[in-house]
């Protein structure tokens, strides 16, 4: 079998996942000079077995809303890979989840933990449920539902879920709850739990944190810095708040943030207290930020944000918002530095035209992989039944995200393409993957 057809087969056998196929074809295409060399993962079809889910649930989600009508969405836990450890991935709540999205997101999961070192495998799970706009009682009525199944297959020692997009510590503690219900065990099964009860310090800040030591570790080089640079984020989630936080701490101005509705340009820096008061407390839209600042800039649709000149742009968002067109517009007006902070937020258009301009470009499953790692703390802190301190967890987080850094860069020079750290990081986290494969033997 020729090496395009093993990825052409794998598309094949999946057929209407777009996402999917973008990231095994991103993967394998970085992959070649390593399959090359190693014939030996080659003849044990790594690449193959590494594509396929070790195994993939869906079940029923039935609840009751507030109004007494009975409402079904559908579950689902893909369990990638488990060489490296338990499978840790988040749940995402969102009406456009199907299994074609968590499959793309548990395969990046895979490589993305294995880049920190952590004992960690890969997996993915959630709902088509969305929790905007439903009361607390409909929320913790879906999550308990959603338990009901899920506990079956997830343990501390088997499968660590942890949050995503619509999963936040309201959710998780709703889940946890009914888990020590049903298995009648307190154990870290779930991460991103409250400070009092299992939950590590720092977990909220580290995938914004994360994606910034990451910057200003891949900047290093040429001799660039974060401080006094012009900073756009897209998104104004969890990720983006806390990687503007942290630009803010080391003296970059961030001018422009987003939401799904549009995107505000603020000259004078974003007031980030604002920013939180509207997101993470009233759970509002980016707009109302006007009412804080009546003179700043608010345009209606988030795509028009990497129009902003800048040094330093962080696609925070979403998985492909941005795109060739906008990568050209960014190219043009200077950036310096894209750290993805999103899952697969670049389209591959827009990551060649950044490779091929020389701007430095920080993937996601290396530059956004600060939450996951945090995570995997967490996990150790519950094993140990103690509690890290903000300053001790947060120095272990930048030290895991300079080594990625570090692995990256050597790998992309190992394989012949220094400084691609797309080539690299894919590399550096299959490569102790397959090797943990290899050891295993066929299973």
């Amino acid at each position: 079998m020729s090496d395009i057809s093993i990825l052409e087969k794998i598309i094949k056998k999946n057929p209407g996942e777009p996402e999917f196929h973008q990231a095994v074809t991103e993967v394998f295409d970085s992959l070649q000079p390593v399959l090359e060399k190693h014939q030996e993962y080659v003849e044990a079809k790594i690449f193959e077995r590494l594509a396929e889910p070790e195994r993939q649930i869906m079940f029923r989600v039935p609840w009751v809303d507030d109004k007494g009508v009975i409402q079904v969405n559908r579950g689902y836990r893909v369990e990638f890979n488990s060489a490296l450890g338990p499978y840790k991935g988040g749940l995402r709540f969102h009406k456009s989840v199907y299994i074609g999205m968590l499959k793309f997101l548990g395969f990046e999961q895979i490589l993305k933990n294995s880049l920190t070192g952590l004992m960690m495998g890969g997996g993915k799970g959630g709902s088509d449920f969305d929790p905007h706009e439903k009361s607390d009682m409909e929320v913790m009525r879906f999550c308990q539902s959603f338990m009901n199944e899920l506990y079956r297959h997830i343990g501390a020692d088997r499968d660590v879920p942890a949050g995503d997009i619509g999963v936040g510590a309201r959710e998780v503690g709703y889940m946890f709850g009914q888990y020590k219900k049903l298995t009648n065990q307190f154990t870290g099964v779930l991460t991103g739990k409250g400070l009092g009860w299992g939950g590590s310090l720092v977990r909220t800040e580290a995938a914004g944190y994360g994606l910034m030591y990451f910057v200003e570790e891949m900047m290093k080089p040429k001799k660039q810095s974060v401080k006094g640079k012009i900073v756009v984020s897209s998104g104004s989630g969890n990720v983006s708040i806390y990687a503007v936080q942290k630009c803010q701490q080391l003296g970059a101005k961030v001018v422009a943030m987003s939401d799904s509705d549009g995107y505000i340009y603020d000259s004078q820096g974003i007031d980030l207290k604002a920013i939180q008061d509207i997101k993470e407390v009233r759970r509002g839209r980016i707009k109302e930020y006007l009412k804080v600042r009546p003179k700043v800039e608010y345009h209606e649709g988030s795509s028009g944000i990497w129009g902003v000149k800048c040094d330093i742009a962080l696609p925070n968002a979403t998985q492909n918002e941005l795109d060739g067109k906008s990568a050209k517009i960014l190219i043009d007006n200077g950036v310096i530095a894209v750290g993805e902070g999103a899952n697969m937020p670049s389209t591959p258009e827009a990551i060649h035209a950044f490779l091929k301009a020389g701007v430095l470009f920080g993937p996601a499953k290396a530059a956004n992989a600060g939450g996951v790692a945090t995570s995997g703390l967490e996990m150790a802190q519950n094993s140990q039944r103690l509690s890290w301190t903000f300053e001790q967890t947060d120095a272990q987080l930048k030290a895991i995200m300079q080594n990625i850094y570090k692995n990256s860069y050597a790998a992309s020079e190992k394989y012949g393409t220094p400084g691609n750290l797309v080539d690299g990081a894919n590399i550096a986290g299959f490569v102790k993957v397959a090797d943990a494969m290899m050891q295993q033997g066929l299973v």
